[in-house]
């Protein structure tokens, strides 16, 4: 580890490993520094410019994504002169840049907006008839819309497909005013990470062609949660929005920040994956197909729990939280039924990578091994009460508490989704992580800890 060494920047003193980069301290300490290539997981770049700080004892400003901090520095992000300069940057910046900003994706979480508030408010000396066009709504693939006219050149896409998935799939073509970007020639952007490209744009020149033009992001509700794809536990915001009258619906995921798990992303098939959440829902009870209320319910629940007396087994699903497994596992105590969390149809070796998917696609798996839960198939096929397995089972009877649709003649209990609850999941090295609640709908299923107070009351 390099030596803690004492620097100064706007008059205030700050610590900070020698030899690091200056902009890792500024954005660190929250002292606010206008940058549009500069990325943590991608490094230095210097490209864009922005960046500009005084240095005492240096002629001219310095980018700050490219000085690195000495012993005695000090530095200033806030004088007059070097607010000119980012003014003048930015203006360099917008010359061609296009007035999309009512129709963009990106705006409400845009950086050229933001800076523009801070730094901008100039008078344009480019009209819109003169800026250089460039090729709208081109289709990278993967899920990916680029707009060549948004984009500020910052390479982070591109660096991305170089440093981070190794693909190659995008580069910069084009000198001056007809530089821009493209994917290689022959080629899509083809990776099972590429939609992270578009959280890694400033503008709004990537955006997903799977959220484009269906929600404001203003309008937007986010939680943090946990990416259930798989055992690697990758963390996530939910965006949500209940809209007056209407059901709260998911409208994507996007990667939350972790170094000790995820870093700043997530695979593409886990950040689609709130879509499973929406769609097919059981919203009944069914008993041999026929809707049945609650009351009927519990009273055939009863029925059948009497019959098989001695044989029961409680079937848990790996994905359930660790709160939601504890309770499943003393409630099946206090009515002598054995326990099973079967872990062989969650692996997936087709699945796993050396980034961030995992083989075992069971979101707490670390749970299931850390109680020690049977994770063989139940022998005994009298009466399984199975709380969301995927499992088909061949028992004598069946009930599912169920948060989707299946065919089944056995008797179905809707339950909440992890969206619609809170709990902790521990990931495949062990890792607890919390989930917050997520969606309010407008007539919710109950939660497991809900039915196992309805069937025991």
């Amino acid at each position: 580890m390099s030596e803690m060494i004492e620097i100064i920047v706007d008059d205030k003193t700050y610590r900070a490993e020698e030899g690091s980069l200056l902009i890792d301290l500024l954005i660190r300490e929250e002292i606010k520094v206008p940058y549009f290539c500069y990325h943590e997981s991608l490094g230095a770049d210097g490209n864009c410019r922005m960046c500009m700080v005084e240095i005492a004892g240096q002629k001219r400003p310095q980018i700050a994504c490219d000085t690195l901090v000495k012993s005695g520095m000090e530095v200033n992000s806030k004088s007059t002169k070097i607010e000119k300069v980012h003014t003048d940057i930015l203006e360099l910046e917008l010359i061609n840049h296009p007035v999309d900003c009512p129709t963009c994706d990106q705006a409400g979480e845009c950086s050229l907006q933001d800076l523009y508030m801070d730094y901008g408010l100039h008078d344009a000396k480019v009209t819109i008839v003169d800026k250089v066009k460039h090729d709208k709504k081109v289709d990278l693939g993967s899920n990916v819309m680029l707009d060549q006219e948004r984009c500020v050149l910052c390479a982070r896409c591109t660096r991305f497909t170089d440093k981070i998935t190794h693909t190659h799939e995008l580069g910069i073509i084009g000198r001056g005013d007809e530089a821009k970007v493209s994917t290689m020639p022959g080629r899509k952007l083809d990776n099972p990470y590429a939609m992270n490209v578009v959280d890694l744009c400033p503008v709004g020149a990537l955006t997903s062609k799977d959220f484009r033009f269906h929600q404001r992001v203003w309008f937007l509700q986010s939680a943090e949660s946990i990416c259930h794809g798989c055992a690697k536990g990758c963390n996530i915001y939910i965006d949500h929005n209940k809209m007056k009258y209407q059901d709260d619906v998911i409208y994507r995921f996007r990667p939350r920040r972790n170094d000790a798990v995820n870093g700043f992303y997530i695979c593409d098939e886990g950040r689609l994956s709130y879509k499973e959440l929406e769609t097919n829902r059981l919203e009944s009870m069914l008993y041999d197909g026929v809707v049945v209320d609650e009351h009927e319910a519990i009273a055939q629940y009863k029925s059948l729990l009497t019959q098989y007396q001695g044989r029961v087994s409680v079937v848990i699903d790996a994905n359930l939280y660790s709160e939601e497994i504890e309770a499943i596992v003393a409630y099946a105590e206090r009515i002598g039924a054995k326990v099973f969390a079967p872990l062989e149809c969650y692996n997936d070796p087709s699945f796993a990578d050396d980034m961030l998917k995992s083989a075992q696609r069971a979101a707490n798996y670390g749970a299931i091994v850390k109680m020690g839960l049977e994770t063989n198939m139940p022998s005994d096929a009298g009466l399984i009460i199975n709380f969301n397995h995927p499992t088909h089972f061949n028992a004598e009877a069946e009930i599912h508490f169920s948060t989707h649709k299946q065919e089944s003649n056995a008797l179905l209990l809707p339950m909440a989704a992890f969206s619609e609850n809170s709990g902790s999941l521990i990931n495949e090295v062990g890792l607890e992580q919390w989930c917050e609640k997520a969606v309010e709908k407008n007539s919710p299923a109950p939660t497991v800890l809900s039915w196992l107070e309805k069937v025991e009351g």
